[in-house]
């Protein structure tokens, strides 16, 4: 693993972080930390960068990329999430998830008919996979598809397959288009997982219902109803029945977590302590408070080499399995003692919401202290990680 970039990556990054600087408005970053999702200034950064390659940029030409290494990917995600202040925002699941599991999986009619939408950030996807008694247990999931008289299995007739069921915390669904949907196709196969397929439903379709959900830190996320909704055959993507294997395969890319955001915060602390007194004194010069953020600094750095490491990995053509799940489980925590320090550097001013007059940053760090609770439970619960990194990384038992 190399620790710096060669000439081509420092230029590409350049070029970057100038771009950044021109398009990363106040209204794009306030749009991005009040729902994490994509509202008109979202929506028009990402077709901007869809026009350069910059979101797909390691993907084939034909199919809408640039044919660069995945670095060149991870550069332009870093600088960008540093711009903005938030990793959620380049870390989309068409792009990022779905695009990668076609290339692998998908036929040659499927990529070419799915894959230059997302690369010119015209559409987007959300992931189906969340049931009510199957969120981090993925084999349990129940949501049938099955052939036209309704059967508990799927059975082929005619083009297309009948879904029926729900998912849950599907967080993209009031914008996106298209559902990246996990559904079982095998009820008699006693290995669960190995009864599972994967598809791409278009959210339009007749049949389906987005009820919104709210969580606990106001971003809105959804549960998506199937009411024997018709999915053509021609959108299974990858073999019937080998679908798990595509869903983890996703979420290994999905665990990359660039770490441009974590410095952007960081930033953002030191400017606080340094303009902010306490009894007659800069927070700067309290040396407890700069104890914590040297901590952070340290923690920020490591971080830094774990999601590097992942990096190189995926630029090397090598899955990073035990890798990203390592790179995830950190980085959510650490984004949590970011924002538990920072709450506590502010006393009880940190609980003010954005409507008190009195709140520091406009209230910006209360909103964002409460979203960061979900950092390690989605793309997989942190005892998940931890679970992949003692079986695969360490080689341990698993009982």
């Amino acid at each position: 693993m190399d620790f710096g970039f060669s000439k081509e990556e420092e230029r590409l990054r350049q070029e970057v972080r100038e771009f950044c600087k021109k398009e990363v408005t106040p209204q794009l970053i306030e749009e991005d930390e009040r729902e994490a999702g994509f509202g008109p200034y979202v929506w028009d950064f990402f077709r901007k960068l869809g026009a350069r390659g910059w979101l797909t940029p390691d993907w084939p030409e034909e199919y809408g990329g640039l044919g660069s290494p995945y670095m060149d990917k991870f550069i332009i995600m870093d600088e960008v999430t540093r711009a903005v202040g938030g990793w959620r925002i380049l870390l989309t699941v068409g792009a990022s998830m779905v695009g990668p599991a076609i290339l692998e999986y998908g036929n040659e009619e499927q990529r070419r008919r799915l894959l230059p939408p997302i690369a010119r950030g015209e559409v987007e996807y959300t992931l189906g996979y969340t049931e009510s008694q199957a969120g981090s247990d993925l084999a349990s999931l129940e949501l049938r598809a099955a052939g036209p008289a309704g059967e508990v299995f799927a059975e082929e007739r005619d083009d297309y397959y009948l879904m029926n069921g729900r998912k849950i915390f599907n967080t993209a669904a009031h914008y996106a288009q298209f559902h990246w949907l996990g559904a079982r196709t095998d009820w008699e196969n006693p290995k669960k997982h190995q009864g599972i397929s994967v598809f791409v439903v278009d959210l339009r379709s007749p049949g389906i219902t987005i009820c919104p959900m709210r969580t606990m830190s106001d971003l809105m996320t959804n549960e998506v109803i199937y009411e024997d909704v018709k999915v053509p055959k021609e959108n299974l993507i990858g073999q019937k029945n080998r679908g798990f294997y595509q869903i983890m395969t996703a979420l290994d890319y999905e665990r990359v977590t660039p770490s441009g955001g974590l410095y952007h915060l960081f930033e953002e602390m030191l400017t606080y302590v340094k303009e902010t007194e306490f009894n007659g004194k800069p927070l700067a010069r309290d040396p407890i408070v700069r104890h914590r953020l040297a901590q952070l600094a340290i923690e920020i750095s490591s971080a830094r080499l774990l999601d590097w490491r992942v990096a190189w990995m995926i630029n090397s053509g090598t899955v990073p399995n035990y890798q990203s799940a390592m790179s995830k489980a950190y980085s959510a925590e650490l984004i949590q003692r970011i924002y538990n320090t920072w709450v506590d550097m502010m006393g009880l001013f940190g609980q003010l919401q954005p409507s008190s007059k009195w709140a520091p940053v406009n209230g910006r760090i209360e909103r964002q202290h409460r979203r960061s609770v979900i950092e390690s439970i989605y793309r997989g619960t942190n005892e998940i990680m931890r679970v992949i990194i003692a079986a695969r990384g360490l080689g341990l038992p698993r009982e």
